[in-house]
């Protein structure tokens, strides 16, 4: 069975700050702000979500909607709350 580690009281407890922001804010450490739980691949071309992989195409995407083949997929990540939306406006019912 792998040894445990300890648990370890944060820096900004140590350090008397309110919340790790304001810790980091005087500490001058910016973090960086990750995408959302949520991707969507986008079409290069056209935009479109319709997009799949080519099956034995060694990461060839196709568009369903323009035709478009290529490696270049758009990528957007989204938060919950932008995945709804998205959801939403394309009509998808949500259980």
């Amino acid at each position: 069975m792998p040894k445990k580690e300890k648990l370890k009281t944060p820096d900004w407890i140590i350090g008397g700050y309110d919340s790790e922001e304001d810790y980091n804010k005087s500490k001058g450490i910016s973090k960086k702000k990750t995408g959302g739980a949520f991707k969507i691949r986008r079409c290069e071309k056209c935009g479109s979500d319709n997009v799949g992989v080519v099956i034995g195409g060694n990461g060839i995407w196709e568009c369903h909607k323009c035709g478009w083949k290529g490696k270049n997929i758009k990528e957007e990540e989204l938060t919950e709350e932008e995945f709804m939306k998205y959801l939403d406006e394309k009509g998808e019912e949500i259980s």
